[in-house]
């Protein structure tokens, strides 16, 4: 089985300003490092991936292009611009995961990770878990306590692995599990993408796997490990405590 990996990159940060305002969140060092390397190391290690697609909008691409070509990576980066140049214009990235799907012909499986994404697990077990599965699979932080969850996070219901249904921020959160930004898909799947955004239904990827769990089937993999959604100065700060200490 060979797949491709897509980082998403193509947001603007706002909330991260004046930090964010001339240069992109992935490309922020954490433990002396830009994200998107970190995010990168991860990718390498699997032998599955052949290329991976990093995509962003016209505002940043000359800073990706620039940095990809000092990058030392295995596997071939392609850097790829959505043509948006402002957060009211962005495509959001189930649009930015159509987008790519439609210029570049994707076929075959398909990693998908936020560019904002730092994690403690590691993607060959998760594609592991996707060959035992043959679904789509979603990467699941479990907080233990739903209390961490509240009004913060996308929650997946599971049954045994198998996702049931999807809640946006709850307010009383049935589960502990907080959707992260790694998502593996099957072509199949990826076949749908195109349908949940026409019919509304895929304005963030919380909306696209509440539209695959209806359509489709959709397993969860859990991980205990430490996660950090870079969206705030206050998530900036604990990463960088966790990633100084580990490297």
């Amino acid at each position: 089985m060979y797949m491709k990996a897509l980082i998403l990159a193509a947001g603007y940060a706002t909330r991260l300003y004046p930090l964010t305002e001339d240069q992109p969140k992935p490309l922020l060092k954490v433990g002396g490092q830009p994200i998107i390397e970190h995010i990168l190391h991860k990718i390498e290690e699997v032998p599955e991936v052949t290329q991976i697609y990093i995509v962003t909008n016209a505002r940043f691409y000359s800073d990706f292009e620039l940095w990809s070509q000092n990058v030392k990576c295995s596997k071939a980066i392609i850097i790829i611009n959505d043509g948006t140049l402002t957060n009211e214009t962005r495509l959001g990235a189930v649009g930015d995961l159509q987008f790519v799907l439609d210029q570049q012909k994707i076929g075959e499986e398909l990693l998908v990770v936020a560019g904002d994404n730092l994690f403690g697990f590691s993607l060959v077990d998760l594609v592991g878990f996707f060959k035992s599965k043959e679904s789509s699979v979603v990467g699941f932080h479990n907080f233990i306590d739903r209390n961490k969850v509240k009004k913060k996070y996308g929650v997946g219901i599971l049954e045994e692995t198998k996702v049931i249904d999807f809640e946006e921020k709850p307010e009383n959160p049935r589960s502990a599990l907080a959707s992260t930004g790694c998502y593996l898909f099957t072509p199949e799947d990826l076949q749908l993408v195109e349908e949940s955004i026409r019919r509304g239904k895929a304005d963030n990827p919380g909306d696209l796997i509440r539209w695959l769990v209806q359509h489709s089937e959709v397993h969860g993999y859990l991980f205990e490990e430490h996660w950090f959604d870079i969206g705030s100065f206050d998530s900036l700060k604990e990463a960088e405590k966790v990633y100084t200490y580990e490297h």
